[in-house]
C-alpha cells in the first residue's frame, strides 16, 4: 500500500478524503510515532528530510542489517543505517530528500518477513537529525582472555563425537537434561542444589583422555596453573542459555577455561555496579577467566535464537560494541562448551569477600547487626552515616550538581518572600534555586556545610532530630533523601515530627526517601538503568548527608496504603530483625550490590571513594574485610546505612502526625515522596 503524501497534509486519520485502508494505516503510523516519542524521546517532523526512523525495523524484533538494507536500497542510495542494539526501530539516511520521500511512500505499511520467519509491518516517519550515542568503548573485564582457534576443525570434530548424549547412565559421568541445556559432568559432579561439588566423591574414570592434549597446551602456554580435575560439558540448542552466575569461590581454583565448539556465542559479563559487557566467543576459541572476571563479574548466556553482533567482517572475538552503524543479527546454531576447572581443597582467600562464600562467615563478624534500641541505632548512624559523609564529602559534592524537576517545581511555586529550611542540605544544590525566597540549610556533616559556605549559602551543622530553629517559623521545609538514614521507625518518625514543628500553620513539607521498589508500574528506575560511568547516577542521585536519594522525573501515583497508625504497625511493615525479601531472618545488615534491586529494607550501600586534589582526609576507610571489592581502580569503599521504604510506609508514618494533612503522595524514579501541610 502506498503511503499518503509525504507532506503529511492529509495525515489525519479522520480526514474525509482518505480511504478506510489509508485511515487504518495512518492510525498505526501515528501510534508508532507517539510510542517512539513517549518511550524513546524520538521526535518526528512533518516535513520531508533525508533521514527516517523505521518502527518495527530493528534488531530488537528480529530484522537483520542485510535484510533491511536490501529493502531500503530499492528506494535510493543509503548513506547510513543505524540499528541500535536490542531496539525495535532503526534510522536510515538517504543521499537526497527525493530518495527518502520515495522510501516513505513505498515502504510505509509494507510487510516483510523477519529472520524469525514472522511477518512485520514497517512504519516510517521523517526525523530532523539522528543521534545515536552508545556507551563508552567497552573493554574486556580484567582477567578475561579469549584465545582464537585453540583447536583445529579436526580436533573439534573428535571432541564433539566423544560425547555420547544418548547414554543416560550415571556410571562414569553424571548427565542431566536441564531446562535450558544438556549437561554432563566428569571428574566431579557439580551439584546445582548447593552450587558446589562433593570433594569426597569423585566420579569414576576422571576426565576423558581426549582432553589431555588441549589441557597440556593450556598449561604450556600459561593459561592455567593447575591441571584440571573437573569438566562440565554443556550443549545449547538455539534459544537456550544459562542464567548469570559466578562460579562458587570455594568450589574451584582461580583459573576457569571453556572451549566453544560447534558454533560461536555471545556471552554477557556484568559487574556488580550494573556495567554489562557482551563478548563474542568464536567457534573453536578458548575463554580464560581469572581474577576479577572469575570472582566478581557474573557471566551468562541470554536464551534467544539470534545474537546482536558486529556487522563488519573479520572481527571474530572480543567485545560487542554499541556502534549502531555496525550491528546486525547472527542466527545461533548448536553449541557445545567444555568447561574445565580445578577443585579447590582450601578455603578461598580472594580479594572479593563480598562475593566469596568462604569468607562470608567472617563478614558476619565484621558488619554491624540491626540495632535493638535507640542507643545502638545512634551508634550505627554515627559510624555508617555521619563518619562516612565526613570522609566522602568532597567526592560526594562533586557528583551532586543537578537539581531534580519536581523539587525545583515545589520551590519555584512558593510565594515570594517565603522562609524555607532544607533539612539535610548536603552541598546546598537546592539553596540558591529561587532568588525570591529565603532559604537556610542544615546538615550533620561539617565538611558539606563548609562547601555550602564556600558557595555563599546560609547553612549550619545540626542533627535532623533536633533542629535549632524556632517552632512555626518556616513557610516550607524540604527533606530530600534524609530520613532513610535513621535506623529505627521511632527515629524516622521523630524527624517527621521535627519538620512539622518548624512549619507555620499552612506551611508545607516535601519529603523524599529511597524506595524498596526500584521497578514500579513495569518501569525500571534510573538507578537500575543507569551506567557505571556516571557517579551522579551511580549512587542514586543523592542530595545530602542526612541525605542521598534516587531522584528523577515524576511518575505520580497515590499510595493504596491509608491506615497504618502506630509505631508497632510500622515496625511490622518494615522489618523482622532485618528480614530479607524471602522472609529469612538475619540480624546482620546485608551489603547492597549497586545498580541492583533491593532485597532487604535495611542495608549497607557501598560508596567507592575517589580522592580529589583538595580536602584530603587523614582517616582510613572503615576497616571492614569488604573494602577491597576489586574495582579496576581499587578505590577505597565506605558503607552507608539505609532503610529503604516500601510503598505506603512513608505516607503511613506521616499520618501518625496529628497536626498535618497529606496533600500528595507519589513515586518519583526510585523514591517515595510525600507533600504534607500543617493544619
Amino acid at each position: 500500500m502506498a503511503a499518503p503524501s509525504a507532506s503529511m497534509d492529509n495525515n489525519n486519520p479522520n480526514h474525509p478524503k482518505l480511504s478506510k485502508t489509508e485511515k487504518k494505516f495512518l492510525r498505526k503510523q501515528t501510534k508508532a510515532r507517539h510510542t517512539l516519542l513517549r518511550h524513546e524521546g524520538i521526535e518526528s517532523v512533518s516535513h520531508a528530510t533525508e533521514s527516517l526512523v523505521i518502527a518495527n525495523g530493528g534488531l530488537g524484533n528480529g530484522v537483520s542489517r542485510t535484510q533491511l538494507l536490501r529493502v531500503l536500497e530499492r528506494c535510493g542510495s543509503v548513506e547510513a543505517l543505524l540499528m541500535p542494539p536490542n531496539k525495535p526501530y532503526s534510522f536510515v539516511r538517504y543521499r537526497t530528500k527525493e530518495e527518502s520521500k520515495r522510501a516513505y511512500a513505498t515502504l510505509n505499511g509494507k510487510e516483510m518477513v523477519d529472520d524469525l520467519g514472522q511477518n512485520i509491518t514497517l512504519y516510517l516517519n521523517f526525523v530532523e537529525k539522528v543521534h545515536w550515542q552508545g556507551l563508552r568503548p567497552p573493554v574486556l573485564p580484567p582477567g578475561l582472555m579469549i584465545v582464537e582457534e585453540i583447536v583445529s576443525p579436526e580436533d573439534e570434530k573428535m571432541l564433539l563425537e566423544s560425547i555420547d548424549w544418548t547414554d543416560n547412565s550415571l556410571g562414569q559421568n553424571a548427565q542431566k537434561s536441564l531446562k535450558h541445556r544438556k549437561v554432563k559432568h566428569y571428574g566431579y559432579e557439580f551439584r546445582y542444589d548447593n552450587n558446589n561439588v562433593d570433594k569426597d566423591k569423585p566420579l569414576p574414570g576422571g576426565l576423558p583422555d581426549i582432553c589431555n592434549t588441549i589441557l597440556e597446551k593450556c598449561l604450556k602456554e600459561g593459561h592455567i596453573k593447575y591441571f584440571p580435575d573437573q569438566l562440565t560439558v554443556n550443549q545449547y540448542e538455539p534459544g537456550q542459555g544459562i542464567p548469570p552466575h559466578i562460579d562458587t569461590h570455594s568450589a574451584f581454583e582461580n583459573e576457569i577455561i571453556s572451549l566453544s565448539l560447534g558454533a560461536e556465542i555471545v556471552m554477557d559479563f556484568k559487574h556488580p555496579d550494573g556495567y554489562t559487557v557482551s563478548v563474542m566467543l568464536p567457534q573453536r576459541s578458548l575463554l580464560v577467566m581469572t581474577g576479577e572476571s572469575r570472582y566478581l563479574w557474573t557471566h551468562g548466556i541470554t536464551p534467544r535464537k539470534f545474537d546482536v553482533i558486529q556487522a563488519s567482517q573479520r572481527q571474530k572475538s572480543g567485545v560487542i560494541t554499541s556502534d549502531a552503524g555496525n550491528l546486525t543479527l547472527n542466527k545461533r546454531r548448536v553449541r557445545t562448551s567444555f568447561t574445565f576447572r580445578k577443585v579447590r581443597r582450601t578455603p578461598c582467600d580472594c580479594s572479593y569477600p563480598l562475593f566469596c562464600d568462604s569468607q562470608s562467615c567472617h563478614q558476619n563478624e565484621t558488619f554491624p547487626s540491626f540495632p535493638e534500641n535507640d542507643k545502638e541505632a545512634s551508634e550505627l548512624e554515627q559510624e555508617y552515616v555521619h563518619r562516612v559523609y565526613e570522609e566522602i564529602a568532597e567526592h560526594f559534592s562533586s557528583t551532586r550538581h543537578t537539581p531534580w524537576p519536581q523539587i525545583v517545581a515545589f520551590l519555584k511555586a512558593l510565594p515570594k518572600g517565603s522562609i524555607v529550611a532544607d533539612i539535610g542540605c548536603g552541598n546546598g544544590k537546592y539553596l540558591g534555586l529561587n532568588k525570591e525566597i529565603y532559604m537556610i540549610g542544615c546538615d550533620r556533616s561539617q565538611n558539606l556545610i563548609e562547601i555550602c559556605g564556600e558557595r555563599q549559602f546560609q547553612a549550619f551543622v545540626c542533627d535532623a532530630l533536633t533542629v535549632p530553629i524556632r517552632s512555626e517559623t518556616c513557610d516550607a521545609c524540604i527533606s530530600i533523601a534524609v530520613i532513610h538514614h535513621f535506623a529505627t521507625a521511632e527515629r524516622r518518625l521523630a524527624t517527621l515530627q521535627e519538620l512539622a514543628r518548624l512549619l507555620r500553620p499552612g506551611g508545607r513539607a516535601l519529603i523524599y526517601v529511597w524506595a524498596m521498589e526500584q521497578e514500579y508500574n513495569k518501569q525500571k528506575s534510573k538507578y537500575l538503568k543507569g551506567s557505571r560511568d556516571s557517579d551522579e547516577k551511580k549512587e542514586h542521585f543523592s542530595s545530602g548527608v542526612l541525605a542521598s536519594g534516587p531522584l528523577g522525573e515524576q511518575n505520580p501515583g497515590t499510595s493504596n496504603h491509608d491506615s497504618v497508625c502506630s509505631i508497632s504497625a510500622i515496625n511490622d511493615l518494615t522489618r523482622e530483625e532485618g528480614s530479607n525479601a524471602n522472609g529469612v531472618i538475619n540480624s546482620k545488615l546485608p551489603v547492597h550490590i549497586n545498580r541492583t534491586s533491593f532485597h532487604s529494607q535495611d542495608v549497607l550501600v557501598p560508596w567507592h571513594l575517589k580522592r580529589g586534589p583538595t580536602r584530603e582526609k587523614h582517616s582510613e576507610p572503615q576497616k571492614l574485610k569488604s573494602d577491597p571489592v576489586g574495582l579496576p581502580d581499587s578505590t577505597p569503599i565506605f558503607h552507608r546505612y539505609y532503610h529503604v521504604f516500601c510503598e505506603g510506609e512513608l505516607e503511613a508514618a506521616c499520618r501518625m502526625l496529628n497536626n498535618i494533612s497529606i496533600q500528595q503522595s507519589y513515586y518519583d524514579q526510585g523514591n517515595w515522596c510525600v507533600i504534607f501541610k500543617k493544619l
